[in-house]
């Protein structure tokens, strides 16, 4: 009898998240990449109760510019025993975790840290080409030409033809950003703390049509880190009587998920193959789940992340986050509730992670009234490759 390796689970509480830790979200840093790695990680650490030397263990971003070395170096880790990284941005966010959590089930390493740095509103902006002289590549040769050339772009295509599919409308994504408005004004971390109303979403200006500006992420320099072992060597740390365990990760895609092209439906994610392997893996499914964290890159995003981890039927997030009561700290689903990438800051979905850590432990800014936080998703639905992770509490 052979086995679906797919629902293999060989991570299920083998590893504990047992520090978190960030600098502050600016749009001018006034420090290096480098810099603000070492501060996030260090600010893990001391959040863990343990020394950046023991840290024999690093997962970061393929887009980071701090390579191993240069971290091994800043931090004076002594043995760094196993190294990765992982590639597609938001996507990533998660996979991150996964793969740290996957190095300390199999006994690579004790102490893994996972990273994200960048100086990404004062240095090199997102679409911005790292080299002038090739600016597209790939699939990307034959959207560049008609002008597709930043995320919003090419995101917004899958939007709009979202919207011609379930009938959704620019007042429904409005709802998503006055609720992680309303979530990130409480975060004292957030860069954007002000309310908004649905009027000022709908008066905001036009980016890329049907985007609006308050539609859009951040653009923010900062760092995010987060610290993890065995939960035998988490016993015996600063959160051990909160211990907060990686229950299941997935990543996943389609075989056409380049771009725009060729696609044969834009109105859905690739996610929905990352969804299926994932409640598989953990056993479990949305109803399990007491928040949501999704990779909020754009708010429409929320609606695409609803549908394919199967909190709702295809068509019906719209009337899901509609006035926002579902989505809210104190609603049925709380998601986002650190403001997301949307309101708090933009690095690249590491901090929805850390924010399912403090909900589990309470110290949420905008931690639900009358609800214990036992178990968060936390995902990327971005209509290309993505992942996903369970938290849960131990």
């Amino acid at each position: 009898m052979t086995t679906n390796s797919a629902n293999v689970n060989g991570i299920r509480d083998k590893a504990a998240i047992i520090g978190i830790g960030e600098t502050e979200f600016s749009f001018d840093s006034g420090r290096s990449e480098l810099q603000l790695a070492s501060e996030a990680i260090k600010a893990a650490c001391d959040d863990a109760g343990i020394s950046p030397h023991d840290i024999d263990g690093l997962v970061r971003y393929e887009m980071d510019t701090n390579l191993e070395t240069m971290v091994v170096q800043s931090l004076g880790i002594k043995n760094l025993r196993h190294w990765e990284s992982v590639s597609y941005g938001g996507g990533a966010g998660n996979a991150v975790v996964g793969h740290a959590a996957a190095a300390i089930s199999a006994g690579y390493c004790n102490y893994v840290v996972c990273f994200r740095a960048a100086n990404l509103r004062s240095q090199l902006r997102l679409g911005q080409a790292r080299n002038p002289g090739r600016i597209a590549g790939g699939q990307g040769v034959f959207a560049a030409p008609f002008g597709s050339m930043a995320p919003a772009h090419q995101f917004s295509l899958f939007v709009r033809r979202y919207m011609h599919e379930y009938g959704a409308t620019s007042e429904h994504f409005g709802w998503v950003a006055v609720t992680l408005r309303e979530h990130a004004s409480r975060n004292p971390r957030a860069l954007r703390r002000t309310p908004i109303t649905l009027d000022d979403h709908q008066n905001s200006r036009m980016v890329v049509d049907p985007l609006h500006l308050l539609d859009i992420c951040q653009e923010n320099d900062g760092a995010a880190a987060i610290v993890m072992t065995t939960p035998d060597r988490a016993k015996n740390l600063r959160h051990a009587d909160t211990l907060t365990l990686v229950e299941a990760a997935a990543q996943g895609s389609g075989p056409l998920n380049e771009g725009v092209i060729y696609r044969p439906d834009i109105a859905m994610s690739e996610s929905v193959n990352t969804a299926k392997d994932l409640w598989a893996r953990a056993n479990l499914g949305p109803k399990d789940m007491d928040a949501l964290m999704f990779y909020d890159h754009f708010t429409p995003f929320c609606l695409f992340n609803l549908e394919a981890y199967g909190f709702v039927p295809f068509g019906e997030a719209k009337d899901f986050v509609q006035g926002g009561h579902n989505i809210r700290f104190d609603g049925m689903l709380p998601t986002n509730t650190h403001g997301g990438n949307h309101s708090e800051a933009y690095i690249h979905g590491l901090t929805h992670t850390q924010e399912a850590v403090r909900l589990i432990r309470g110290t949420s800014t905008a931690q639900p009234p009358n609800k214990t936080i036992n178990r968060v998703l936390s995902c990327s639905s971005v209509a290309q490759l993505s992942a996903a992770v369970i938290i849960r509490r131990g």
